[in-house]
């Protein structure tokens, strides 16, 4: 009996050892099969004339620097920093030759961009084992990432990547870890429902339109700390292949997010709840990207939608000029549908989707159900109607607008406002007329200057004067008059400030709880932070006190009411 029990114990150990090894095995083999498709080119050598100089030699084309560091030429194509603070990239030629262009010009920024969002990196995993293990799963997870972003566009990256720091290699190489960085927004909003992005964005034309034209407004809602929005950029695209077109991101983003071309198409994104993918698939900025360079009309958009495979779920809501209408191509990985909308004359589109296509589909019902993206489409709707005829100033107050439904006070910051406070940038598009508003910091507060495509694209630009069209000019919000504005600076400031010392079990001083509570009286977060802050000192009675002033507090999700109310029962 007892050598048979030695003998099962050896036998069960062999397999289980050897099963451990296969499994160590497969893993090594797809971590080192990963091919992320570098193009084999390398971006020819520019040629131009010797600058500023009567003669017909020709050198190798070099960034020239006017006016400081401001305004930037690299042989057809030049970067300008406008008095508005926004960046404004043109550049034109093929895959290679734009990827080129946009990383010699920018190649400061790029770096500061890649360590502000490697810095957020550190800050939510500050160890390098874990960071290192990251990498490894990132490896796994997008081994095949390559082949599912066309060839033209990891040209274009890999032309970028030859002007980044080697200061991350750790992550990865630069074109590896540029190409990664374009299917982030993708991986941050599927893991946990992170949901980075929570935009709200909407359409009105025909009655519903001061000029019946077509007329767009969105929010995008990305945050990943404010130096990340430091320098938004405005690119102005003209590729050998397809339409020109404008977009607004930050340096080194190809992806299109809200932009516009030549045609009066428009694309704007926002992210759906998404099941954990297992694999990578097209980033969703990359698709919209084909659809804004290689579309004109709305059914044109969809056919490109239809054809690539997504690993995340996303609402895409387009414009189109020649079809006088705008529409939302609503997609996950299983399906593709085109959303035409339910009322005349408008559609609105925030984080859940509307067709009868999704009606039953789970994730999407326990979005409705549990997440803020219902009350704030319910809020637009009362915003649009209070506002009819819509044109770009009403517009604009409404992507500002901080307020609850029927004029609530939800405090400041609260994801059930249509401005949350946290927007990477906001724009207001006009497709006929081929204007583009695009919001200035801070948020969608600052002034929205307006871009004339007509005039960027076919004449000749005065690169010393401005591009914008001063007389179309939004004005700053008037909100950032009112003391309320600095008490929201004031809660902006001190909440990653506690949040840090909650992390460290440190004790705060009274005043700097009393002002931050003053900051934001009206707003749940505050009351749950300062719960947590008494809870971390071991105060549970303190802590309760603070829940059960949260909870009297709007709550933007059913998940964090219930989790509050955890808390009370857990301490009480």
């Amino acid at each position: 009996m007892h050598k048979v029990i030695k003998r099962t114990i050896k036998y069960t150990g062999g397999i289980l050892l050897l099963l451990v090894i296969v499994l160590a095995g497969g893993i090594s083999y797809l971590y080192f099969s990963a091919d992320m498709m570098t193009p084999p080119k390398e971006p020819d050598i520019i040629m131009v004339k010797v600058p500023y100089a009567d003669t017909t030699a020709l050198v190798p084309a070099e960034v020239l620097y006017k006016d400081t560091l401001d305004l930037r030429y690299y042989a057809d194509n030049f970067m300008r920093r406008s008095e508005s603070g926004l960046w404004e990239l043109f550049v034109r030629g093929d895959a290679l030759e734009r990827g080129d262009a946009i990383g010699k010009l920018s190649a400061d920024l790029l770096h500061h961009q890649e360590k502000v969002f490697v810095d957020q990196i550190r800050e939510i995993i500050p160890s390098d084992s874990y960071l290192k293990f990251l990498r490894f799963f990132i490896v796994l997870f997008n081994r095949n990432l390559g082949e599912n972003v066309p060839e033209e566009y990891r040209e274009e990256i890999y032309g970028i990547s030859l002007s980044c720091t080697h200061d991350y290699d750790f992550i990865g190489t630069p074109y590896e870890r540029q190409l990664n960085y374009h299917a982030a927004h993708d991986l941050g909003h599927a893991m946990q429902d992170y949901m980075l992005v929570g935009c709200s964005s909407f359409a009105t034309w025909g009655t519903q339109s001061a000029d019946s034209s077509l007329l767009i407004g969105r929010n995008f809602d990305f945050y990943v700390g404010d130096a990340f929005a430091e320098n938004k950029q405005v690119t102005f695209c003209a590729p050998s292949k397809g339409y020109k077109f404008a977009s607004i991101g930050w340096p080194g983003m190809i992806g299109i997010l809200s932009g516009m071309n030549e045609a009066g198409l428009t694309v704007t994104i926002n992210a759906a709840k998404s099941a954990m993918p297992t694999s990578s698939a097209t980033p969703i900025s990359i698709l919209t990207r084909e659809i804004l360079q290689y579309a004109s009309t709305i059914d044109e958009a969809f056919a490109i939608a239809q054809k690539r495979k997504t690993f995340v779920s996303e609402s895409i809501l387009i414009g189109s000029a020649k079809d006088g209408r705008a529409a939302i191509i609503e997609k996950s990985p299983e399906k593709t549908v085109l959303f035409n909308g339910k009322e005349k004359d408008r559609i609105i589109c925030t984080n859940h989707y509307q067709s009868d296509a999704f009606a039953k589909d789970e994730r999407n019902m326990e979005n409705i159900r549990t997440s803020d993206s219902p009350y704030r489409y319910a809020r637009l709707e009362e915003l649009i109607s209070e506002n009819q005829p819509m044109n770009p100033v009403k517009a604009a107050s409404i992507l500002r607008n901080h307020k609850g439904r029927q004029n609530a006070d939800l405090g400041l910051a609260n994801e059930m406002a249509i401005n949350q406070f946290i927007a990477h940038h906001s724009v207001i598009f006009q497709p006929e007329k081929q204007l583009m508003w695009v919001s200035t910091s801070p948020w969608q507060c600052g002034k929205y200057i307006a871009y004339d495509l007509n005039l960027i694209f076919k004449k000749a630009i005065a690169l010393r004067a401005e591009i914008y069209i001063p007389e179309l000019t939004i004005p700053a919000d008037e909100f950032m008059q009112e003391p309320e504005f600095e008490q929201l600076l004031t809660y902006k400031r001190l909440t990653p400030l506690l949040l840090k010392k909650i992390k460290a079990k440190e004790k705060v001083e009274d005043s700097l709880l009393k002002e931050y509570e003053a900051s934001n009286p009206s707003f749940y977060y505050v009351y749950e932070v300062l719960g947590n802050y008494y809870e971390a000192i071991r105060q549970p009675q303190q802590a309760v006190g603070y829940w059960k002033k949260a909870l009297t507090r709007p709550i933007p999700k059913l998940q964090e009411k219930e989790r509050i109310q955890q808390k009370i029962q857990k301490h009480s």
